[in-house]
């Protein structure tokens, strides 16, 4: 019976494509409604049903025909009569007739079952669980970052990709590699920043930060606390100079960099050194910085080539951002998460997170240990009188930890970069440590006035009441608050 409804079609490697057509067919309707109903977001899911199981039904609609021209070709050598030619199609016989419908309809089920897991498909592909979650190991120190970041809203490809389809057919032609690096586990950790063919930030980041918006200034107060018994809290009050596109001939500020042509070389390719700045003016005149300790003769400068400064020079960790222990210490505090009157909390909490470990579970065992035996050893009586707050005080430590330091990749919250400031790493002082100069003289000013001002600040060291007129540093180190950065004593400590 069933030889004679399926005619060409009962042969092995058509039959085997009928199977694995529905079998493909039902597992994408299954587990798609699982998905729906269940609201279940699985990244594996994903690649299981929009790429798996199309693929299992596009390769038996592909065995079917196959089986049937390879069934023809075998009877027609054979020598067989009954066998024409080309197929011939008779509506007027009633059973030829309801196999061409059920050709018909069924192709065009196919064929929107397919365009539709294509669509999702592509959709899924744009997802932050596409690129988060299922490379879990590779990707995580990035997605837990992203998770946590200003940007947590907006999808990875908005930024990585951005609009058109010649950057999307780029990404996923980059992607093939990277995928085969996971594959036969060949990637680097930590995952190398910042990505050489990164589309330009004015594709991307323009599109919300446009900069024709940063005219103004703003004020933004930090507040810092002492590794002291008391955990002492300072505060800076600064007003930043955003600047931007110029309004008047003479607006200037943080955005200026945005509004004009400024061109560099950096030696290395983390770009944290940049022996060579040039500055395109509104006359057109080239006017080029040098290093004066470490300078670049003309032929490199030729070599290397020159890039076009642009947001992500300095917003270089937009969404990816990891924060030193002392950093998330101060805003525990700040935001009573961690209870800023347990004595030495801030030192001895950043002496454990500034350890090495191998292991997160290592980490979050030493943490608790180190907590737990400091305070029975120096403050024995807190340790019954405050022991919520002390318990409270280790889940948070723990949780900092697992933010900013991902063992199994190699990455702590200093293995990156952060350009914005200067406080941790180089970031403005790359350009404007005073050694950039001229050939006429002119030098990339080390001026902290040109970016913020202090507006006002409270620390140990300053009466209560006195007003700044600039940073007072709140340990007296001479001229060294002005001839040494910032970085070269703060990421050492993490404070």
């Amino acid at each position: 019976m069933w030889k004679k409804i399926l005619g060409y079609s009962y042969n092995l490697t058509s039959l085997t494509g009928i199977l694995l057509a529905g079998a493909g067919t039902a597992l994408i309707v299954i587990f798609l409604a699982i998905g729906i109903i269940s609201g279940l977001e699985n990244p594996y899911l994903g690649i299981l049903i929009y790429f798996v199981f199309p693929g299992i039904l596009v390769l038996g609609l592909f065995l079917i025909p196959l089986g049937i021209l390879l069934t023809r070709k075998r009877m027609q050598r054979e020598g067989r009569t009954e066998v024409p030619l080309y197929p011939i199609l008779d509506l007027n016989d009633r059973r030829q007739r309801l196999k061409a419908v059920f050709f018909i309809v069924a192709t065009i089920f196919f064929l929107l079952l397919l365009a539709v897991a294509s669509i999702k498909g592509y959709d899924y592909t744009e997802s932050t669980e596409f690129c988060g979650k299922l490379c879990h190991t590779v990707m995580e120190p990035e997605y837990v970052a992203w998770s946590g970041s200003p940007h947590a809203r907006v999808r990875c490809a908005e930024c990585h990709i951005g609009p058109g389809a010649e950057w999307f057919v780029k990404a996923k032609l980059s992607g093939l590699k990277q995928v085969y690096r996971v594959l036969t586990n060949t990637y680097p950790a930590p995952i190398e920043t910042p990505i050489p063919n990164l589309r330009p930030a004015r594709d991307t980041c323009e599109g919300c930060h446009w900069p024709a918006k940063f005219y103004s200034g703003k004020q933004k107060i930090f507040y810092h606390y002492a590794s002291d018994e008391k955990n002492t809290l300072r505060e800076i009050n600064l007003l930043l100079n955003l600047g931007t596109t110029p309004k008047t001939p003479h607006a200037s500020g943080i955005h200026w960099h945005v509004g004009s042509e400024v061109f560099y070389i950096a030696r290395d390719a983390k770009r944290q050194d940049i022996p060579y700045v040039a500055v395109k003016g509104k006359d057109g005149k080239i006017t080029e910085y040098h290093d004066t300790d470490k300078p670049l003769n003309q032929t490199e400068i030729n070599k290397k080539g020159t890039r076009l400064m642009d947001c992500i020079d300095c917003h270089n960790r937009p969404s990816h951002i990891f924060h030193s222990p002392g950093k998330e210490i101060d805003e525990s505090f700040v935001s009573g998460t961690i209870d800023s009157s347990l004595p030495f909390f801030r030192k001895i909490a950043i002496e454990i997170l500034s350890k090495d470990y191998k292991t997160t579970a290592e980490a979050k065992a030493a943490i608790a240990s180190g907590i737990r035996g400091y305070y029975a050893e120096t403050y024995p009586d807190l340790t019954k009188t405050r022991a919520p707050a002390i318990e409270r005080a280790i889940t948070e430590v723990q949780q900092i930890y697992q933010r900013n330091f991902f063992p199994t990749m190699k990455v702590a919250w200093n293995t990156h970069a952060d350009n914005i400031g200067h406080f941790y790493f180089p970031g403005c002082f790359r350009c404007h440590d005073g050694k950039h100069r001229s050939a006429d003289g002119k030098v990339i000013s080390k001026d902290c006035t040109i970016c913020h001002e202090v507006l006002d600040q409270k620390q140990e060291n300053i009466a209560p009441g006195t007003k700044v007129s600039g940073f007072v540093h709140p340990i007296d180190i001479g001229d060294e608050v002005e001839t040494t950065g910032c970085y070269e004593c703060h990421q050492a400590g993490a404070m």
